[in-house]
């Protein structure tokens, strides 16, 4: 049987800390918690799990915090997990299967991260590199969204964490390490560029996000499924600009680098939808329809493009188109996938109109 630490860095995470705690209790041969500058109970949380606790000044570099958490760890592999993280019940199980199964020949184990909710189920989701051999090729990179390159034998375990955080927390830390360091003179690498061209977008700097979402993708050093969201949000930003036309282009420009994702699909089927261009909504919706997730390719995942949504709105796309029957038919397509109250007002809806199955 393998040893595993968990590791963690953590700052006034008295709300959450606990019960990621608590869903990691009886898997780990020792928990390794490094704070960066708590002032609320965090460390008291954290001593009833564990006396190793490790304070580590904060230089604005995840990179570096976690590097120092990782070279405390003594077993012959590590996870690490965020302090608004959970452990579900199957990954609990399935852990300590792991730690009897693994082959010591394996150097990184990919999990799935769930970090959006609807209904109890994933709305968003990607691998991330989970567990990894305690060796000097394990080391994080990046002072913000940090990563550590894959390397050697790579193996992908269905086994979830969830992100479940108590709060709000600080909308504007990212976006601020970012300009702190532009501010310095630093060159954002391609990868950083388009992060902070996500945070320019979450905050609604719709033509700063544009200029270094273009720069990104006119650098051609960027992910493939960085390229293809990069088209997607920077589309988002010229629909809120009120430029239609160059929202269609950006996303048809995902088509360079691979056939559609779903996610895209859908979009596009929502731009033909908004200019009550039906019959081409419906046909992107079908692409998205027929599409696979391809859950081990660490893409971001919106699930519900790959069948709930562009089911439903089909359905809506052949009711303004006036064919009912038809219409009917993707609700209960849409309803395979999940039952929401729009599945069940659509019923409602064709009962009174004598659609149904008996027609």
């Amino acid at each position: 049987m393998i040893t595993l630490s968990l590791c963690m860095i953590v700052k006034n995470e008295e709300k959450n800390l606990k019960n990621c705690l608590d869903s990691a209790k009886g898997i780990f041969d020792e928990i390794i918690i490094t704070d960066t500058g708590s002032t609320d109970k965090t460390k008291d949380i954290a001593a009833e799990f564990t006396d190793k606790i490790y304070d580590f000044k904060w230089i604005d570099d995840f990179a570096a915090a976690r590097n120092f958490s990782f070279s405390k760890a003594s077993s012959e592999y590590i996870m690490w997990l965020d302090a608004d993280d959970i452990l579900p019940g199957e990954t609990r199980t399935g852990l300590i299967s792991i730690k009897s199964m693994l082959d010591k020949n394996v150097d990184v184990v990919r999990m799935p991260y769930h970090t959006g909710f609807r209904d109890g189920k994933p709305t968003f989701t990607y691998q991330r590199e989970r567990i990894l051999k305690n060796c000097e090729n394990a080391v994080w990179k990046g002072f913000i969204h940090e990563t550590i390159t894959m390397f050697g034998n790579i193996i992908s375990v269905s086994l979830p964490v969830e992100h479940h955080k108590n709060g709000t927390g600080d909308s504007d830390r990212n976006i601020n390490l970012y300009e702190k360091h532009i501010a310095m003179g630093e060159e954002l690498s391609p990868r950083d560029m388009f992060y902070y061209g996500r945070e320019l977008f979450y905050h609604n700097r719709n033509h700063d996000a544009v200029e270094v979402l273009t720069k990104f993708i006119n650098s051609k050093k960027g992910w493939v499924e960085n390229n293809i969201d990069a088209c997607r949000i920077r589309s988002e930003c010229f629909e809120r600009m009120g430029e239609q036309g160059n929202a269609f282009m950006s996303l048809f420009e995902t088509l360079i680098y691979d056939t559609p994702r779903a996610e895209t699909s859908c979009e596009i089927g929502r731009q033909f939808m908004k200019i009550n261009a039906y019959k081409q909504a419906i046909y992107w919706y079908s692409c998205a329809l027929s599409e696979e997730p391809d859950y081990d390719s660490g893409a971001f995942i919106l699930p519900d493009c790959y069948g709930y949504l562009p089911a439903i709105q089909i359905c809506v796309c052949y009711s303004k188109l006036g064919d009912e029957k038809t219409a009917y038919k993707y609700n209960e397509i849409a309803a395979e996938f999940k039952v929401t109250d729009s599945i069940i007002y659509n019923r409602n809806w064709f009962k009174s109109i004598g659609v149904g199955e008996d027609t």
